[in-house]
This record gives C-alpha cells, sequence and structure tokens, in this order.
C-alpha cells in the first residue's frame, strides 16, 4: 500500500508536470536548425506506437504476458521519445498555419484539439495502468487499460491524421 502510495504522488506530479513544462517550452524560442526535419518523424513514432498498442493487446488476449509488458513498455519508452521531439521542433521551428479551407479546416482543428485535450488527459491513465501492472493489481489494471487503450490509441492515431493533414503546408 505504502508503495502504490508513492506511485501515485508520482504519477500526481508527473500528470501536472509534463503539460505544464511542454506548455511553457512551447514559449521558449531557440535559435538552432535541426539537422533533420522532426514532423515525419515523431509521426512515425505515432504510427509505430499504434501499432504496437495493438499488438499489445492482440498478445494480452492470447495470455502472452511477456510479449505484452515488453511491448508496453516500448510504447511508453517511444510515446516519450515522441514528446521529446515534438517539443524541439516547436522550440525551434515556428508552428505551421493550417491552409485548407471549408469542412476540412473544422475537420482538422478537431482532430488537432481533440487530440491536444486527450494526450495530456491520457497520460495519467498510462501511468495508473503501467503502475497496476508492475505492483501486480492486475483486476484494477484491466479496468483501466480498457479505458487507456483506446485513448491512447486514438492519440497517437490522431498525431498521425494531425501530421498528414497538414503535410502539405510545411515549409521545408
Amino acid at each position: 500500500m505504502e508503495r502504490t502510495k508513492k506511485y501515485n504522488r508520482l504519477i500526481v506530479i508527473l500528470s501536472v508536470a509534463i503539460p505544464l513544462v511542454v506548455a511553457a517550452l512551447f514559449g521558449v524560442k531557440v535559435d538552432v536548425e535541426l539537422p533533420v526535419f522532426l514532423p515525419p518523424i515523431y509521426a512515425g513514432t505515432n504510427a509505430i506506437t499504434s501499432v504496437i498498442l495493438i499488438i499489445a493487446f492482440w498478445a494480452i488476449r492470447i495470455k502472452n504476458i511477456q510479449l505484452h509488458k515488453r511491448l508496453m513498455v516500448t510504447a511508453i519508452v517511444l510515446s516519450v521519445l515522441f514528446l521529446v521531439m515534438y517539443v524541439l521542433y516547436h522550440m525551434t521551428s515556428d508552428s505551421t498555419p493550417y491552409g485548407g479551407k471549408g469542412f476540412i479546416k473544422y475537420l482538422y482543428y478537431f482532430i488537432l484539439i481533440s487530440h491536444i485535450l486527450l494526450s495530456v488527459v491520457v497520460i495519467p491513465f498510462v501511468l495508473i495502468t503501467f503502475v497496476r501492472a508492475i505492483t501486480n493489481d492486475i483486476e484494477r489494471h484491466k479496468k483501466i487499460a480498457r479505458i487507456t487503450l483506446p485513448l491512447w490509441l486514438y492519440v497517437t492515431i490522431s498525431g498521425v491524421m494531425v501530421y498528414f493533414m497538414i503535410l502539405p503546408y510545411y515549409n521545408v
């Protein structure tokens, strides 16, 4: 129980700190030209994470717990890498305005805004789900995983969609 309390404090701290730090870093501009154009790389990271989440779901359905564990840790690592690259890109580059018109513009902004909001919401869900797994609280892990998986999948897939929708407007 004491171990869970420590994790809960850490989950709260990270769930608040990560969005605040990301928001603060968006206001920081560094005059550095990165050696690579990051959006396709972090969009690819999101796409790979989506596939890994789906395979991890399949792995647990066939009761391959070890594979499921490895895949979930990989998904978390990829999500952290995505976040680092995303922040680096926005610290070193101006935001690209979306140039679409009409319905597609509204669709783009709906996907973008829901993606951003749910990317904040999913943080504590992922952390709680992970902690319940590593503390062997499997029944509660399963309950929250039923919520976490679709949220996390939406965030990763919508991130790829946003990338492809804004791709024609990048000045590369």
